[in-house]
């Protein structure tokens, strides 16, 4: 009896650890953009498709998770909010969570091949390449390892187009070119709000590398200014309407405000305004969008 009692609960830890692994609520938006992308190439809101992109992006985006805690575990281990991640506190075999992550990826990519086509597989595994064979490697070397990292973060949308469209055409590059520079800005107050832990850690990231946090700052507010125009294409190349490009600016000026409020204190409670102020943007931008559909 005491046997079974104390299985069902390691069972479970187990199985817990397997999902943390997968980071199935940071990739919430990654799935959200694939869907955004989808809807904004005017795929069927109802078919099979549908299913297999989000089912296929998120799959994908838990491997790629899965493979950079496998890749980043003895430096998580050294930081605060990481160290006890299943990877770092010892709780997986890398061989088990290696598997894991190759078999996440792989479903996800043969979903996508086979259930929407084949360009959306190919852009999942170009998403999934970059962030765990390039962007990964590179943290540990370089602050230009964000900017790196924001190019496979803004794909999603792009496998959600090339999934409703089977073609790469003008929109799924500006939907790329919306969330890349969304994501520096937020990336940049995580790594300000996070900078002890990243310094730990041995991570030059550009508050490490520079403590007094005013290239920080400035480049958060370069980003969202650069976003401005870019946040509006989709109104003038016929994508959404008037509502949306209301609603776009709006949206975009308070982001802008967030981060020049940001860069002018550099504090921390300023740069977790920016962080939560981004989280609740692209989804915001996404309905509106979506809505608004040209």
């Amino acid at each position: 009896m005491k046997t079974g009692v104390v299985a069902l609960p390691a069972a479970r830890t187990r199985t817990l650890d397997f999902i943390a692994l997968a980071k199935p609520r940071l990739n919430l938006l990654v799935v959200m953009s694939a869907l955004a992308g989808y809807a904004m190439g005017r795929g069927d809101m109802s078919g099979v498709a549908l299913l297999c992109t989000v089912a296929g992006t998120g799959l994908v985006a838990g491997g790629a998770s899965a493979f950079n805690q496998v890749l980043e575990r003895r430096r998580d281990g050294l930081m605060r909010r990481t160290r006890l991640r299943p990877m770092p506190d010892g709780r997986l075999p890398v061989r088990d969570a290696l598997l894991y992550a190759s078999g996440l990826s792989a479903a996800g990519v043969f979903t996508l091949a086979i259930g929407v086509n084949f360009l959306s597989a190919a852009m999942a595994l170009v998403t999934l390449v970059i962030y765990a064979a390039v962007y990964t490697p590179l943290k540990p070397r370089t602050s230009f390892a964000t900017v790196v990292g924001a190019i496979p973060g803004a794909l999603p949308p792009v496998i959600g187009w090339a999934a409703a469209t089977g073609d790469l055409s003008r929109g799924a590059w500006v939907l790329f070119g919306i969330v890349f520079l969304w994501q520096l800005p937020h990336f940049l107050a995580i790594a300000w709000i996070y900078r002890e832990d990243y310094a730990r850690a041995g991570f030059p990231m550009l508050p490490v590398i520079e403590p007094d946090g005013r290239s920080t700052g400035r480049q958060a507010v370069i980003y969202a200014a650069a976003l401005l125009p870019l946040s509006l294409a989709p109104t003038l190349v016929g994508m959404a309407g008037t509502v949306y490009f209301t609603g776009a600016l709006a949206l975009t000026l308070v982001f802008l405000g967030l981060s020049m409020g940001f860069a002018r204190t550099r504090a921390v409670s300023d740069a977790r305004k920016l962080f939560f102020g981004s989280i609740l943007y692209l989804p915001l931008l996404w309905v509106l969008m979506i809505a608004d559909r040209g």
